[in-house]
């Protein structure tokens, strides 16, 4: 009886990791376009600080995030028990931001698209701060963490979209294997991209040919790639926001199904509908933003 119980047992868990794994594995793939996004904006914030200090603020952002899991986590789980309406809205209001985040950095980019960093102007601007390193390297990681929490918030709704109609132990074992698993992955690659030129400098002192070779080539390649992980996310980020607009608003799916009906392959139009619709709310959120900021900025000056 007692072997019996435990093989049952094992039976269970056996059937709960295999849920879980398979769960997990479509949560990071709906939350691709935010990891590419959290990967590229934390290896931006990271630029910048003395090579010495990289990998200790990396550390420091990687407990931060830790920290904003432990919390998002748990509320995730109980706003899914006791009130699983409000998933979809939370998704959607994600989305909204996502696109809103894409369409303001794709403005951004046009807008100063001439201008030029001026060196001289900067270290005056530090210097009239008054801010010690150790001071600016902490505002640093604060804005870090703040950016991940923000982040980690999108990818907690959007992997509990996934796992909404599950038990509640399958959703909490989920849940956490993958807030774990994308802060060890992003932080990770962080690290790794962020001392990249460090170990292709080093490599290409080395003796021989390859591996001076491939140390140049890891030095030459590290701008580029930070240039690609910022593109790529921003396109990720229309996908995944227009994307959850496109599977949850009617007319926006009905749309979709037109689109393939016409013969289009169905993950090019979807990939096309959610690519136009993310830019549609982008573009619509950041100016109702811009209207708001002005409109609160003209009644501050009438205020005064």
């Amino acid at each position: 009886m007692a072997g019996a119980s435990l093989l049952t047992l094992l039976d269970d868990i056996a059937a709960l990791l295999d849920d879980v794994a398979l769960l997990t594995k479509a949560a990071t793939k709906k939350t691709a376009g935010v990891l590419g996004d959290d990967l590229a904006l934390n290896a931006q914030q990271v630029a910048g600080v003395r090579a010495a200090r990289e990998l200790p603020v990396v550390w420091a952002v990687f407990k931060g995030s830790l920290v904003n899991k432990l919390i998002l986590v748990p509320a995730a789980l109980l706003i899914s028990q006791f009130l699983p309406w409000l998933v979809v809205p939370l998704m959607m209001i994600g989305g909204a931001y996502l696109c809103y985040e894409g369409f303001e950095k794709i403005v951004h980019k046009l807008s100063h698209r001439g201008d030029r960093p001026d060196p001289e102007a900067r270290v005056q601007a530090v210097l009239e701060a008054e801010e010690t390193p150790q001071e600016m390297e902490k505002q640093k990681i604060r804005g870090a963490i703040r950016t991940d929490f923000i982040l980690s918030a999108e990818i907690i709704v959007l992997s509990l979209a996934v796992v909404a109609n599950e038990a509640l132990l399958t959703r909490s074992v989920t849940l956490s294997v993958v807030a774990l698993a994308v802060t060890i992955g992003v932080y990770g690659l962080v690290a790794a991209i962020v001392k990249m030129d460090d170990a292709g400098l080093w490599m290409s002192h080395r003796q021989g040919v390859l591996v001076p070779a491939t140390g140049r080539a890891l030095v030459y390649s590290a701008p580029w790639l930070m240039k690609a992980l910022g593109i790529l996310g921003t396109i990720a980020m229309f996908l995944v926001g227009g994307g959850i607009f496109v599977h949850n608003v009617d007319v926006l799916h009905r749309l979709l199904e037109v689109m393939e009906r016409a013969g289009l392959p169905g993950f090019v139009a979807d990939a096309l509908a959610s690519l136009v619709i993310g830019l549609v709310v982008g573009a619509l959120v950041l100016a109702a933003v811009s209207l708001f900021g002005r409109l609160r900025g003209q009644k501050a000056a009438a205020a005064h």
